[in-house]
């Protein structure tokens, strides 16, 4: 019987060999380095156990010198200033981030920034200079120990290029540190045009003299290598070989991030193909087989499609790296994390088990004398668990609560600790109380989701016209739907929305024979279908209940249900102006329901009515207590009714609008993570506006499509996608596609 040792590569030249693997013999080395790595977890005494680190992403500053022909992280000063961005986030942006994260559980700080800015702009010299910082490194230090004093939290360092005496500076404040290697190709460094060329902290020799240091100076280090961006397999090999051997001299390389190259719009390798799917798996696989069963082996989760996360396990991996509920993936904003709960669903689909640790492996935190610095033994022990050094409970989040600029600070950082009067007093701001109000609120939406627009390519079906026999204006079949339903995905619709109570003569059966034609004409479309009140009419006149009629929908093809239908929680406010909508309990009632059933639904608030501000914050807050119990919310929608109404103080329109959207980015965002701006309301200059208060995602392109009848609603309405993108693109923020439940949708198939 073969020992896992054995399959330890040693050759660079069989390593370039297997690196170009596929079909069968691809097959063949994904199960050779599952061999090795399913050794090395059970020597490490937890077998079948992937890992990740529950981490808050602190973006210090994104000022960089290098240009990297890849990279959309980097801003320029000018475009920050464009977006009223800071070039570097200051004390109290930090702590408000990491607080939150602190709040939610969180127990890393990912510090990430560009490569030492103050050598290429004078901006970045002129804050650090004002704010008493001899260099960027100093800032990461300063940061580093602000986390760990005021939050618990342990940060992992990622500054990029740093000498010995810098990684010495910052060893007492970061227990981990991280830099990816990328390549030791010089190619790519050399020639104009590469990847690489005319970035200075690209040099293949200058990184491996920091990791080599790092080693040197006991440090648990975090590096890997890049995938797909011009390198040769030869490279690769070479690249994997040379972390083997600095690993093997000093023993201080906890794990090797194996990432896919990702293209990004508005950079220079935009129109680079993403790296090759087989080329990838075999990348992770002979890592693992170079490495040994020793090492852990990382592939970023949210770079990959959820389908493809199997794959990649199946390849070696053995860790996800860090997740965030909170803050967006700021180096890759185009590509979500996936929810915690789904990675590990995921993971378990595939035999493992996902299990949070810390920044630092549980290696190194069980030898805190060889490997963390004195000065953070305190801090990393009283977050791991005894015996393992894998992550153990968190320790609550504090706060001091204090009216003014505090209560701002409290709401964006720990808003539970908000009752509703101070809900109420956010919500009614006027003047600079509002202007703080927003920036506060589009702050919290920049370090948590990110400077991405979202919006879904779907289509409008408004369900009320259907009939078995159409007749009459507006009336259509299923035929029809059928027609329609191909078109919507001829024209690139990733979703059909429908919604809409049936005729009451019509056999009820028919919403379900609705979802089938849809199916059955455009299996791809996803389904975002039924108000509450329509699946109240079918569970009502087919005497089924709420749960079957739920399931038979689902059964038959819907993915998700629009929570509309309802005005304002309130049942006198119902009563008195939408006398049709389900009463508040009904409501509830079936949203649990769909939650229960797996259904994730949208929320909405419209107002602008009769509604005080008082009862806007309950609503907010019975929203979000809902979801706290299902997690089954995927944005928040607040609505303005048509004309408008009631104020909740004196001040314009827009500046309504403003509040509400501020007030519900700071009260929804530990939960309902995306605010959708209803376009159609607003008109598109209004809707900029509000982006800029806090909002994240516009929605649906709602294309009409080439069939007709015209159906919905909001007919005739269209936000097209390069509209939208140009909308994105005059906040400075890109537009990022997404599926219904705000994945990334998956790429067609060749």
């Amino acid at each position: 019987m073969s020992h896992p040792t054995d399959d330890i590569l040693t050759d660079p030249v069989e390593a370039e060999r297997l690196l170009a693997s596929t079909g069968r013999e691809l097959e063949t080395l994904l199960a050779r380095a599952a061999a090795v790595r399913n050794a090395g977890l059970a020597a490490a005494g937890r077998p079948g156990v992937v890992t990740y680190s529950r981490k808050v992403f602190l973006p210090l500053t994104t000022l960089c010198r290098d240009r990297c022909h890849y990279c959309a992280f980097v801003d320029t000063p000018a475009q920050l200033l464009r977006k009223k961005a800071p070039a570097y986030l200051d004390d109290a942006q930090i702590l408000r981030i990491a607080r939150a994260g602190a709040a939610q559980g969180c127990k890393e700080a990912l510090l990430t920034l560009g490569d030492r800015p103050e050598d290429r702009w004078p901006e970045a010299r002129a804050w650090l200079d004002a704010h008493g910082f001899a260099s960027t490194i100093d800032y990461v230090a300063h940061a580093a120990r602000l986390v760990t004093r005021e939050t618990g939290l342990l940060t992992h360092a990622n500054p990029g290029v740093m000498s010995a005496a810098e990684l010495a500076a910052l060893r007492p404040v970061s227990p981990s540190m991280g830099m990816m290697l990328e390549t030791t190709s010089r190619a790519l460094f050399e020639t104009p045009g590469a990847a690489h060329h005319g970035s200075p902290d690209k040099d293949p020799a200058l990184r491996l003299a920091v990791i080599e240091d790092a080693g040197r100076a006991r440090i648990p280090f975090t590096t890997g290598i890049l995938v797909g961006i011009g390198e040769t397999l030869a490279d690769r090999a070479a690249s994997l070989f040379a972390l083997r051997d600095a690993h093997a001299r000093h023993g201080h390389v906890q794990e090797v991030i194996v990432q896919n190259f990702r293209a990004k719009p508005r950079t220079a390798m935009a129109a680079v193909a993403d790296a090759d799917r087989d080329a990838y798996l075999a990348a992770i696989a002979v890592a693992r087989l170079i490495l040994g069963p020793g090492m852990r082996i990382q592939a970023p989760p949210n770079l990959s499609d959820p389908a493809e996360l199997a794959s990649l396990l199946a390849a070696g991996v053995d860790d996800w790296g860090g997740v965030s509920p909170l803050t967006a993936d700021h180096v890759n904003p185009e590509r979500p994390w996936p929810h915690l709960d789904d990675l590990a669903a995921h993971t378990a689909a595939a035999g493992f088990t996902l299990v949070e640790r810390l920044t630092a492996h549980p290696e190194y935190v069980r030898a805190p004398a060889a490997w963390i610095d004195p000065a953070l033994h305190a801090a990393v022990a009283s977050l791991a668990e005894p015996g393992t050094g894998l992550a153990g409970r968190a320790r609550a989040a504090t706060s001091r609560r204090r009216r003014g600029t505090a209560l701002l600070e409290t709401a964006a950082t720990t808003p539970r600790e908000l009752d509703a009067a101070d809900w109420e007093h956010l919500l009614t701001a006027t003047g600079d109380d509002l202007e703080r109000l927003i920036r506060t609120a589009d702050d919290l939406r920049r370090t948590t989701i990110g400077d991405t627009v979202s919006i879904v390519v779907n289509r409008n079906l408004a369900s009320s016209g259907l009939h078995r026999a159409p007749v009459g204006a507006g009336a259509f079949g299923l035929a029809d739907v059928e027609a329609i339903a191909r078109d919507a995905a001829s024209l690139g619709a990733t979703e059909l929305c429908i919604q809409g109570r049936l005729d009451p003569r019509e056999d009820p059966r028919l919403y379900v024979d609705l979802v089938h034609a849809v199916r059955a004409a455009a299996p791809s479309l996803h389904l975002h279908a039924f108000r509450p009140q329509d699946v109240a009419d079918l569970a009502d006149r087919t005497t089924i209940g709420v749960p079957r009629a739920i399931a038979a929908l689902r059964a038959a093809g819907v993915g998700t249900m629009p929570g509309t239908g309802v005005k304002v929680l309130d049942d006198d406010i119902r009563r008195r102006i939408a006398p049709g909508d389900l009463d508040v309990d009904r409501w509830l009632e079936i949203i649990r329901a769909e939650h229960a059933h797996g259904m994730r639904t949208s929320s909405v608030l419209f107002y602008g009515h009769i509604e005080s501000a008082a009862d806007r914050v309950a609503h907010l807050l019975t929203l979000r207590g809902l979801h706290d119990e299902t997690g089954g919310f995927t944005e928040f929608v607040p609505i303005p009714l048509p004309g408008g109404g009631t104020r909740t103080a004196e001040r314009s329109d827009l500046d309504e609008h403003r509040a509400m959207v501020a007030v519900a980015r700071l009260l929804l965002n530990d939960g309902i993570r995306h605010i959708q701006i209803p376009w159609t309301r607003h008109g598109r200059a209004i809707t900029a506006e509000l982006l800029r208060s806090g909002g994240d995602d516009l929605g649906g392109t709602l294309l009409d499509g080439r069939m007709r009848p015209d159906t919905g609603v909001e007919r005739g309405l269209e936000l097209p996608f390069g509209d939208a993108s140009r909308l994105a693109g005059s906040l400075r923020r890109r537009l990022r596609e997404r599926t219904t439940t705000y994945g990334t949708p998956a790429e067609a198939a060749a």
